[in-house]
C-alpha cells in the first residue's frame, strides 16, 4: 500500500513526485505508456514562457511566472539544460501594436520583469534575419528554453533515487475507494492501494476523474505539429520569436532549441482522438508559411523531423488544481496545457501544499525527510566535453571511445548509462531522448542497429522483442532465415 499514487509520468506528474519526495511518504507513479514524457512532454516547443500571456489573477498566471523562476535551481540541481534567451512578439499592423501593449500590461500584473516594447530598428539589431516590416516587438528577456523530455526525465531519476517507485506500462484500468477511505486503483498490471491519489493523467485526466465520479470537467485535445531543422540553421534566430497570439494558442514561433537545432511550430487544431499525433502535409505547409512571415529567409529544405503533440484543453481558462468535488483526497491536476511546461516546477509545489492540508484535515501532515537529496547528475555527454574530459571518460569506460551514433555524437558509455538508470530506458525512442542516439540529420538510420545490439546485450532482450516506442512497435520481427526456411540458401 502507498500513502499517494500520482497517476501520469508527464512532467507535471513527475515535477509533483519530485516535490512529494521531500517527504516521509510511500510514493508511487503509475504511467500507461513504457517510459516517463511520452506524452504532452515530449512533445512540445520546450519554451520556459516568460509569463505575458496568462490572464492576471489566474492560477495559470501565478504558476507560470513562479516556475519560470525556479528553472536556474533545476538546471543546477537535475544537470539539464536551460537557457533565458528571450523572447520577441512581433508587431505587423497597427492592431498588433496594440495587442503588444496588451500584453506588457498583463505581464506587469503577473509580476514579470524586464518587459519593453522595442523599435523595429532595434528588433532587427538584435535579430537580423527577422521580417523587415515589423513595426515593433515585445521583448521579455526572463523567456528561456530547455528540453522538455530531459527535464521530465531528470524529475523522475531523482525523484526515483530519493524512493519513489515508477511503474511503467501499469495503465489504470479503474479506481474504486473502499469503505475504509483508501482508493484502490486497478491497472493493467495489477492492483494498486493508496491513500491520496493525484490525477496528473493529462489528455486522459477527464477519463481518470471520471472513475470516481466526478465529471466536473472535460479535456479537448488540440493538436500542435512542428518540423526540427538541421544544426546547421540553429543560429537563424537567437530569441524565441513569437507571432501575436490567437484565441487557440500563442501562435507558431521560430526558436532554436537547446541542443542547436532551429525549431518552428506549432500549429493549433481541435480534434476528437486522443492518440491523433500524425502530422499532415495542409498542417506542416501552415507551419511553415506562418513561419516564413518572421522569418523570411527560414529554408524549405533541411527539416530533419517533424512530429505533432497533443495539449489538454480543459473547460474554461485556467488550470485546474484542486481536490475533487466527490473526494478531497483525491487531487486534480488537470488542463495543464501551455505554459505547463514553464509551470510545473511550481506545480509540483503547490500541489504538495494542497495535499498538506488535505492531510491536516485526516489529522496528519507533510514530514520532511533528512536525508533528501536534490541533486541528479545526467549522462555525461561526450560530444559537449572537451579533450581533457573525453580522454577521462574512456580511460574510466572504453566504452566512451566507441561513437555508435555519428550525427550526435552519442558514444556506447552513454547509452549503457541510460540503460541502467532508473527508470531504465527500454525502447528505442527512450534511449533518444536520454542520450540523442537518432535525433541528428539521418534520424537512426546509421545507429539503430547498433543501438539494438547493444540493448540485446546489455538488458537480455531478444532483438525481435525490442521495440521504437513499447507496445506494438517492434523493429524486427525475426531472423530471415527463420522465416525463409533451412533450405533458403542464405
Amino acid at each position: 500500500m502507498f500513502d499517494v499514487a500520482i497517476i501520469g509520468a508527464g512532467v507535471v506528474g513527475c515535477s509533483i513526485a519530485r516535490e512529494l519526495a521531500r517527504y516521509k511518504l510511500d510514493i508511487c507513479v503509475l504511467e500507461a505508456k513504457s517510459d516517463v514524457a511520452m506524452g504532452s512532454s515530449g512533445a512540445n516547443s520546450g519554451i520556459v514562457h516568460a509569463g505575458y500571456d496568462c490572464k492576471p489573477g489566474t492560477l495559470m498566471a501565478h504558476l507560470n511566472v513562479a516556475g519560470n523562476s525556479l528553472y536556474e535551481d533545476i538546471a543546477r540541481e537535475l544537470d539539464v539544460p536551460f537557457k533565458r534567451n528571450g523572447s520577441l512578439v512581433l508587431a505587423f499592423t497597427d492592431d498588433d501594436m496594440s495587442t503588444l501593449k496588451r500584453l506588457m500590461d498583463q505581464g506587469i500584473k503577473n509580476g514579470v520583469n524586464g518587459l519593453k516594447i522595442l523599435p523595429a530598428e532595434e528588433v532587427l539589431k538584435m535579430e537580423p534575419n527577422l521580417n523587415s516590416s515589423i513595426k515593433a516587438a515585445l521583448w521579455a528577456p526572463t523567456g528561456g528554453i530547455t528540453s522538455p523530455f530531459e527535464v521530465t526525465i531528470a524529475m523522475a531519476e531523482n525523484a526515483a533515487d530519493n524512493g519513489v517507485q515508477f511503474y511503467l506500462n501499469h495503465a489504470v484500468l479503474s479506481i474504486q475507494r473502499h469503505s475504509d477511505g483508501k482508493f484502490h486503483i486497478e491497472t493493467s498490471g495489477g492492483t494498486f492501494i493508496a491513500r491520496y491519489v493525484i490525477n496528473a493523467a493529462g489528455i486522459n485526466s477527464d477519463l481518470i476523474s471520471q472513475m470516481v465520479g466526478d465529471d466536473s470537467f472535460r479535456i479537448h485535445p488540440r493538436k500542435g505539429e512542428y518540423c526540427l531543422y538541421d544544426k546547421k540553421w540553429g543560429s537563424l534566430v537567437t530569441s524565441t520569436i513569437f507571432q501575436p497570439p490567437s484565441s487557440l494558442g500563442k501562435g507558431v514561433l521560430v526558436t532554436p532549441t537547446v541542443d542547436g537545432n532551429l525549431l518552428i511550430g506549432p500549429n493549433a487544431v481541435d480534434i476528437h482522438q486522443r492518440d491523433d499525433v500524425y502530422t499532415t502535409s495542409d498542417g506542416l505547409n501552415f507551419v511553415y508559411q506562418k513561419a516564413l512571415e518572421s522569418v523570411p529567409s527560414l529554408p524549405r529544405n533541411d527539416v530533419i523531423t517533424e512530429f505533432a503533440g497533443l495539449r489538454a484543453i480543459a473547460d474554461g481558462e485556467d488550470f485546474i488544481i484542486r481536490p475533487s468535488r466527490r473526494a478531497e483526497e483525491f487531487i486534480q491536476v488537470a488542463g495543464i496545457c501551455s505554459p505547463g511546461l514553464s509551470a510545473a516546477p511550481a506545480i509540483g509545489r503547490y500541489v504538495a501544499g494542497i495535499l498538506n492540508g488535505v492531510m491536516q484535515r485526516n489529522g496528519h501532515r507533510l514530514e520532511p525527510k533528512r536525508d533528501f537529496n536534490p541533486y541528479r547528475r545526467g549522462i555525461s555527454r561526450f560530444s559537449d566535453a572537451d579533450w581533457h574530459t573525453r580522454e577521462e571518460l574512456i580511460k574510466k569506460d572504453p566504452r566512451f571511445g566507441r561513437i555508435i551514433c555519428r550525427c550526435e555524437m552519442v558514444t556506447e558509455g552513454e547509452i549503457a548509462q541510460a540503460l541502467h538508470r532508473n527508470p531504465p530506458a527500454l525502447t528505442l525512442d527512450a534511449i533518444k531522448r536520454r542520450t540523442r542516439a537518432g535525433m541528428g540529420r539521418c534520424q537512426g538510420g546509421f545507429c539503430t542497429p547498433r543501438i539494438m545490439e547493444l540493448m540485446e546485450r546489455e538488458l537480455g532482450i531478444p532483438m525481435e522483442q525490442i521495440t521504437k516506442k513499447g507496445d506494438a512497435s517492434r523493429i524486427v520481427l525475426g531472423k530471415i532465415k527463420d522465416f525463409l526456411g533451412e533450405d533458403a540458401g542464405c
